[in-house]
């Protein structure tokens, strides 16, 4: 892998309300991911932040002012402001305190409100640009951000979707107006979605979960609450308001992949937005009725996309400014993707299976790919871990195990085997399945996650470990005792809620699913990841993992990174992706008559806890 390290768009630009051809975007910067301006009338970028460790978190505002988050490693920082076509680059809420963005929204008159994490609490700032502002609310929850009224009157604050108060509605100056329920309601979960745009309206837009289907759901001072139970999804959905009407764009997450969907809440009608196979990472509705989308499968990177609006959609005017840069040539994966249904207790288990191009009648060598969340899915998407395993001889399984979203409500809420017990039953089941077909070698398979999804890496080498031969886990929780006294309120919340209490509560429990337990019982060799500033898998928990793996011999390596849980530097994942692929090669049957092309250069980032 000789060629520069290049970060790839993982999101639609942000457009400025009152100029559509002034974007921001991030893209590759030296390795980097950094902040950019696009001007799609003139076809000119512009390069507005470099910082060393990159800068994510980005918007542009109604006057052309473009902001975005400096962090430092462990994420606290401050949100800064230019303007468009440049010049000085000023303090955006002088005065605010170092903490973690936790959303920024800003009205066409200029009133800005944000959120911060600071310490355990969260805490919500309103002022204008460039001016100190002041705190309206703090609270002891993990909240974020849900969105400001279109007249600045009314803020959304969300928290856990399984929160008795799920989404709170509050006055500028903080006055609680709304308390939206989540847990206590039959399906309970509620997650918002954000204000509707246009002005003059004050409608609240969230998703609610039915216990067996999710929809659409509205709030209004006027109207209270109102569930859209005429419309409802078997899968997960996201959702975002047109900017003219009150219709909404629906994109839902279903089987791996992805579908878009119009709703009309007034003519309580539905359409399938048309859209080519595969995954819609982003989707954002426009001007005229036409769709932005950046599509993506396991063989393309993610491309830029426009469905037509309800003008002559060969028209110019239609076209609308161009969205980004043209890129270069799109990368195509080797290999055969294809997909793969495995019964298990419950039901059937869904796998996204590549296979390199066969040399001979030897099944490959395997790398089961395993996603983080648990409340994440692995999609018929580009990943560069994926397109660099296939290119080197190995097959790659990508497993969307019970717990997983996109599958439905009861797949995921499916721990029957208990926390991670469960999920490695479940990649258990797909490997049997692959070997007795003769797709995959019985005596080559590796395992290989990040966040969550290195946690279930090390619980299945030490619960499983004549079954693999070697595994790599990026960032794991290794020890849920000590992670869940170190990691975030959010994820202490998540953890109570998945095992059913503390670890004081329930200590058999989070023994039963702590990957240091079995520590002793781990024979396959075993590369471990951890980040130094990581707050969501803390370094100590690691760190006593690995004392355990010592202590009982196990053969292991471990590589630190100067980092967070996420980063948006290119060369800490280009070291992990470099390292674990020599890893491999030295511990798995030498795949090189399979490869059928030099693996890339590595894109995109890493999967979050």
């Amino acid at each position: 892998m000789t060629s520069p390290y290049q970060v790839f768009v993982t999101a639609l630009p942000d457009v400025c309300p009152t100029a559509p051809h002034r974007m921001v975007f991030t893209a590759d910067a030296d390795g980097r991911c950094e902040v950019f301006a696009w001007d799609g009338a003139a076809g000119r970028a512009r390069q507005v932040t470099d910082s060393p460790g990159g800068t994510f978190h980005r918007a542009i505002d109604a006057a052309g002012h473009v902001w975005w988050f400096e962090e430092d490693p462990a994420g606290r920082g401050r949100w800064w402001f230019q303007h468009f076509d440049g010049g000085p680059r000023l303090p955006g809420l002088p005065g605010a305190p170092l903490g973690q963005p936790r959303g920024l929204a800003v009205t066409a008159d200029g009133v800005t409100a944000a959120a911060f994490r600071q310490g355990r609490e969260t805490s919500v700032l309103v002022g204008r640009r460039g001016r100190v502002p002041r705190e309206v609310v703090r609270t002891g929850r993990a909240c974020r951000l849900g969105g400001i009224s279109a007249d600045g009157a009314l803020i959304a604050l969300a928290s856990s979707a399984d929160d008795v108060d799920a989404v709170t509605v509050h006055t500028r100056d903080g006055r609680l107006v709304a308390e939206l329920p989540g847990a206590g309601r039959p399906g309970g979960r509620l997650w918002c979605q954000g204000f509707s745009p246009r002005p003059g309206h004050t409608e609240l837009l969230l998703v609610r979960d039915l216990g067996d289907r999710y929809a659409p759901a509205t709030w209004a001072p006027d109207s209270g609450l109102r569930t859209h139970s005429w419309c409802t999804f078997d899968t997960e959905i996201t959702a975002r308001w047109c900017p003219e009407s009150r219709t909404v764009l629906v994109r839902q997450d279903r089987h791996g992949r992805s579908l878009l969907h119009r709703v009309d809440l007034d003519a309580r009608r539905r359409t399938v937005v048309p859209t080519p196979v595969g995954s819609l990472l982003d989707a954002a509705p426009r001007s005229g009725g036409a769709v932005d989308c950046l599509w993506t499968d396991t063989a393309h990177p993610p491309v830029l996309r426009r469905t037509p609006g309800t003008v002559d959609p060969s028209s110019p005017a239609d076209a609308g400014p161009l969205l980004l840069p043209p890129s270069g040539p799109s990368t195509v994966v080797p290999g055969r993707h294809t997909d793969r249904w495995t019964p298990v207790g419950p039901g059937r288990v869904h796998s996204l299976l590549s296979l390199p191009q066969a040399e001979g009648d030897a099944p490959p060598p395997a790398v089961f790919l395993v996603h983080g969340g648990p409340a994440d899915h692995d999609r018929d998407a580009y990943d560069a871990t994926v397109h660099s395993l296939v290119a080197s001889g190995y097959a790659v399984v990508r497993v969307n195990y019970r717990g997983s979203t996109g599958y439905g409500p009861h797949w995921r809420r499916d721990f029957t085997a208990g926390v991670g017990h469960t999920q490695v039953e479940d990649l258990t089941a797909v490997r049997a399945d692959l070997v007795s077909a003769g797709l995959i070698a019985g005596d080559a398979c590796a395992l290989w996650g990040v966040s969550w999804g290195a946690y279930l890496v090390l619980l299945a080498l030490g619960t499983r470990p004549g079954l693999w031969q070697a595994g790599v886990a990026v960032k794991p929780v290794a020890d849920w005792v000590a992670a869940h006294r170190a990691t975030t309120p959010a994820l202490r919340a998540l953890d109570v809620k998945l095992f059913g209490g503390g670890p004081d509560e329930v200590p058999e429990r989070y023994a039963a699913s702590s990957p240091i337990t079995y520590a002793a019982k781990v024979s396959a060799p075993l590369l471990v990841v951890g980040a130094a500033h990581d707050d969501k898998c803390p370094p100590g928990q690691i760190r006593a993992y690995l004392d355990a793996l010592a202590a009982a011999g196990v053969p292991h390596d471990a590589l630190w990174l100067d980092t967070g849980h996420d980063g948006y530097d290119g060369a800490a994942h280009v070291a992990v992706l470099r390292r674990a692929l020599g890893f491999l090669r030295d511990r798995l049957p030498d795949p090189a008559h399979r490869a059928i092309g030099r693996p890339p250069a590595p894109t995109g980032g890493l999967r979050s806890r």
